[in-house]
């Protein structure tokens, strides 16, 4: 089976004409009305019945056209994919990111990119760290954003570092001090958030180096979510720094010290297969990444 063949058929069945699909595909009639006729005995059956001057599809005609145009656009997705591969002007970027990476930092990032690639399809999958790890080992995105995790297969590279906060409302008591004593934590509701996220043994952690018990009121499986409880006042949380920027700008939030602690932080790294050649479009993010932290990512 020839792809010619299966452009001659798909157009012959758009058209409802062998002639017109013999001008569109600007081959002889009789060229075209060959195809057609060598796909036929290869499939088994008629897919047309012929009526003077048009053409209509016979009951298999109808059923095996979705799958053929199936075929052709793969095929016409793979010339896209090349053609992006050479100029990165087309094609997919296929990304991979943590949930807070992809709230907080990622949208940032696609505005620089597709302003600059207008002409690219991007698609975004979130998971944990250890998800987006498994999605580029997989194939099933080019390029992931998270804490990095190392693996012989894939390329891992730090951009930055990433710190969780504590805040609070603006009617808080801690909100004016800006700061608070390791021990009066425990007498505030500590709010939580996402239990399967890297994020959660690192708060954790912090208060059992701290050698405090926090008060868990609430816990809940979103940023967003947890902010707006603790602007509603109903306790205190650990957040990454980047995802209440806009809160403590805005004075919804109030970013407060907790004396005697050690910054927790964590790497936040990009992740893509070794040895794997890259598109255009990838190859483009990579160098938008590279730039805007000032890391050289290998090729």
């Amino acid at each position: 089976m020839e792809l010619a063949q299966l452009e001659a058929f798909i157009t012959a069945a758009d058209c409802g004409s062998f002639s017109r699909a013999a001008e569109l595909l600007n081959v002889a009639q009789p060229s075209l009305s060959n195809r057609i006729q060598a796909l036929e005995r290869e499939v088994g059956q008629p897919l047309f019945e012929r009526m003077g001057r048009g053409v209509k599809l016979t009951d298999a005609g109808r059923a095996f056209l979705p799958y053929a145009q199936r075929v052709m656009r793969t095929l016409n997705d793979g010339l896209l994919m090349l053609e992006g591969t050479r100029d990165g002007t087309a094609g997919r970027l296929l990304i991979g990111t943590a949930p807070a990476v992809g709230t907080y930092v990622l949208p940032r990032l696609l505005k620089v990119f597709c302003d600059t690639h207008p002409g690219v399809d991007v698609l975004v999958r979130t998971g944990h760290s250890d998800e987006v790890l498994q999605m580029v080992l997989d194939d099933d995105v080019q390029v992931g954003l998270g804490r990095p995790i190392n693996h012989p297969d894939v390329r891992t590279v730090v951009l930055y570092r990433d710190e969780l906060v504590l805040v609070v409302s603006a009617q808080h008591r801690y909100a004016k001090k800006g700061s608070v004593r390791v021990e009066d934590l425990a007498e505030d509701s500590l709010i939580l958030f996402d239990r399967d996220s890297g994020y959660y043994g690192m708060i954790m952690g912090l208060f059992r180096d701290l050698g405090v018990v926090p008060h868990q009121q609430m816990q809940l499986d979103s940023i967003e979510a947890t902010k707006k409880m603790v602007e509603a006042n109903l306790g205190i949380a650990l957040l990454p720094e980047v995802s209440v920027e806009r809160e403590i700008r805005l004075g919804t939030l109030h970013k407060v010290h907790i004396e005697s602690a050690e910054p927790v932080q964590r790497d936040i790294a990009v992740m893509y297969r070794r040895n794997k050649p890259q598109s255009g479009p990838m190859a483009g993010f990579l160098d938008l990444l590279g730039e805007i932290y000032g890391v050289r990512l290998p090729r």
